[in-house]
């Protein structure tokens, strides 16, 4: 069998791995149909935002700051949460990133000051973080998004409030470099990542949706507008293989319970699909292959949860329904969100 490689796919036999803007296919040249992969052959191609094994909170605020690393199931039904390491610093309001094996968050909120440490986890034991490098200054509220190759962190407040975009290397350890900066400083947002590109959706003050290349190192542009610009700050950010999703978010008066999701395909406003089990904010999103994962979080005034919720990226009769996995070792918000 012949195997040629291009830029863009490899053609073997009668068929040929396509990678494009929608995602990875394979493409039959008998039939000339497209076939989309299966979650397990994207896993095997290194897409490391979305788990297929274990969802895990770091980090948070009880009160007073945590530094606990949670770890729960994406397999099965119920599953609560597993206390299996600490981070470096007990923090809040931090900005996470996922590799394929390892679990990262970065900055945050120490009471004050404000962290720029960018701490690491591994996946495959349960261990404690180390601190593997620094953000390019300390600060929280910052939104995480993860390519292939390298974690981003977008955004956050010093103060003042920030829009640069932070991005440092999965393959070694080292400091965080400034690659661009959001079309609007802000914090609070919520970050998401396709196969391609970045985004940071809302924060305070703001209901825009940024998108940044992860190819190339580039300021991020205004693609669409989340729901609200005050009802969704510290909200969780999730990502499917297409859709980013914004769940929960506001602040003590003006709580939110809605699910809302935006395209990575098309430039377009986010839309309500469905409903968390309970509304609250600052809540951590982890994302399996076939499910969003809303952790923690705070209810007015300033109640902590221990709720982790489930619900599927793919409706059945046409209804996206969110369900109580299970619980968290501590009720905190504030958290940051990794996936294996």
């Amino acid at each position: 069998m012949t195997i040629r490689i291009y830029e863009n796919r490899i053609d073997f036999g009668n068929y040929s791995l396509v990678v494009d803007n929608i995602g990875v296919s394979v493409k039959s040249s008998v039939s000339n149909t497209m076939g989309t992969l299966t979650s397990g052959a994207i896993e095997a191609l290194n897409y490391p935002f979305q788990g297929t094994v274990s969802g895990y909170t770091s980090g948070g605020w009880l009160p007073p700051g945590s530094n606990v690393i949670d770890k729960f199931s994406f397999v099965f039904a119920l599953s609560n949460a597993t206390d299996v390491g600490d981070l470096t610093q007990a923090r809040c309001l931090l900005a996470s990133q996922s590799s394929s094996t390892y679990g990262y968050s970065t900055g945050g909120y120490l009471g004050p000051p404000f962290s720029n440490v960018i701490d690491k986890f591994p996946f495959a034991i349960h261990s404690n973080a180390t601190d593997v490098g620094d953000l390019t200054e300390g600060r929280y509220g910052p939104a995480g998004q993860s390519s292939n190759t390298a974690g981003y962190s977008s955004g956050g407040i010093t103060p003042p409030t920030r829009a640069t975009i932070d991005k440092f290397p999965f393959a070694v350890d080292l400091n965080a470099t400034s690659v661009g900066s959001l079309s609007q400083a802000r914090y609070y947002g919520t970050g998401h990542s396709s196969a391609t590109h970045g985004y940071t959706a809302g924060g305070t003050s703001s209901n825009v949706i940024d998108k940044f290349p992860f190819a190339s190192d580039a300021n991020a542009t205004d693609i669409g507008d989340i729901l609200s610009a005050s009802a969704y700050q510290i909200a969780s950010g999730i990502s499917s293989q297409h859709h980013g999703y914004v769940t929960g978010g506001g602040w003590p008066g003006t709580v939110s319970n809605v699910i809302q999701r935006f395209s990575f395909i098309t430039n377009q406003n986010s839309s309500d699909i469905a409903d968390l089990t309970q509304g609250r904010y600052g809540a951590a999103g982890t994302s399996s292959t076939t499910h969003g994962f809303t952790a923690g979080g705070a209810v007015a005034p300033y109640t902590v949860q221990n709720t982790i919720d489930k619900f599927p990226f793919s409706a059945s009769d046409g209804a996206y329904l969110c369900v109580d996995l299970g619980d968290l070792t501590q009720s905190r918000g504030y958290m940051s969100g990794q996936q294996d």
